[in-house]
């Protein structure tokens, strides 16, 4: 990173979320030079308890507030000197974009408009990084199909993930028009500690904790690609200091697996081997179901970042977590049932802005 470009200052949207508040802790902790600002409106899958680890410490804030408040982030930034947005609030959950698509479409399209209208006025801005997902790419038709790089058409199939790459053709038109210096990013499934578990693995693992049976979508055979949150929040490290303005960058992994697979490893990893066929219920899938997503993350590892943390380790650390913090969430029952709708109270049947 050139001078010119050098960071003190970062605003973390999405921070008491899952993946928002392992890179706000990594960073918090390994540069404490730097300032973050964690910026959470604290939303049903949010939870200030995610950032204990930092909460007290000198170089970190937290400030509850919506991406919509385009008053409120523009007095954060002006007030904290920001000079870098790591923009992680989002709609998530695929199978809520089924159930209320516009809430989709408000906070993912709209809440990143408004933080890009706010960065471009901001005049010590030197990296906006908005975080996509594979997920933008389309199905991948095949096993035979080649990776996909960055540079690959995007086909989004869902509603969830036609938001995100609208999003991205926002945050593209901003660096082209405005010049603002942005970098988007493109992962695969990501699991572990602190995930709300309307999630594939956290959600087998308390359903299994809970006695009841896994519940898998149609023949369990879609595969999805796993990669360990720490490993993640890793690659937002190397990618806030080497990434290249402009530039977009998949963050993949090696875990390419079929979820009945996944389900019988937690099966097996929570002592329930010999009653496999009691934990496991087919349900009806989705409405669309994508049968894998494939990734090459080559322009990632050129930067120098690479996959540390095996899937069985990983899922064991996780299954760990969820045994100590089992009442993170509270009442989660909404969330492990077949198909969660989930609302802003952790209810069912609605949807409201979710955090990474």
């Amino acid at each position: 990173m050139s001078k010119k470009a050098k960071l003190q200052n970062i605003f973390l949207t999405g921070g008491a979320g899952f993946i928002g508040s392992h890179v706000a802790i990594l960073l918090v902790k390994k540069y404490p030079d730097y300032n973050i600002v964690v910026y959470d409106k604290l939303d049903y899958c949010a939870c200030l308890e995610n950032l204990n680890e930092v909460m007290d410490l000198p170089n970190f804030k937290f400030v509850k507030g919506d991406i919509f408040s385009s008053d409120l982030v523009t007095n954060v930034f002006k007030e904290n000197k920001i000079d870098t947005v790591l923009h992680f609030a989002a709609q998530t959950h695929v199978d809520n974009s089924f159930g209320n698509s516009f809430a989709f479409t408000q906070s993912n399209i709209y809440g990143t408009h408004v933080l890009l209208e706010c960065a471009k006025n901001c005049s010590t801005m030197r990296r906006f990084i908005h975080v996509s997902t594979d997920e933008v790419y389309g199905e991948g038709e095949d096993f035979d199909a080649k990776p996909m790089d960055e540079e690959h058409v995007l086909e989004p199939t869902n509603p969830y993930a036609a938001t995100k790459a609208g999003a991205e053709f926002l945050v593209k038109s901003y660096h082209r028009s405005f010049k603002l210096p942005v970098i988007i990013t493109r992962g695969n499934n990501v699991y572990g500690p602190h995930q709300f578990p309307e999630k594939l693995i956290p959600k087998f693992i308390n359903q299994i904790l809970r006695g009841l049976p896994v519940t898998i979508h149609g023949d369990g055979l879609n595969t999805r690609n796993f990669l360990f949150v720490e490993d993640v929040a890793r690659a937002f490290d190397c990618i806030l200091h080497k990434g290249e303005v402009g530039k977009i960058y998949n963050i993949g992994g090696c875990n390419e697996l079929p979820n009945i697979e996944v389900a019988k490893s937690l099966i097996k990893i929570l002592g329930k081997e010999s009653e496999m066929d009691d934990y496991i219920s087919y349900v009806p899938d989705r409405k669309f179901n994508d049968l894998r997503y494939t990734i090459t993350s080559e322009k990632l590892h050129s930067l120098g970042w690479k996959e540390e943390i095996s899937f069985e380790d990983g899922l064991r650390k996780t299954v760990e977590w969820y045994n100590t913090y089992i009442h993170r969430y509270g009442n989660i029952d909404s969330a492990l049932i077949a198909h969660p709708r989930m609302t802003g109270s952790g209810g069912a049947e609605a949807t409201s802005p979710t955090n990474l």
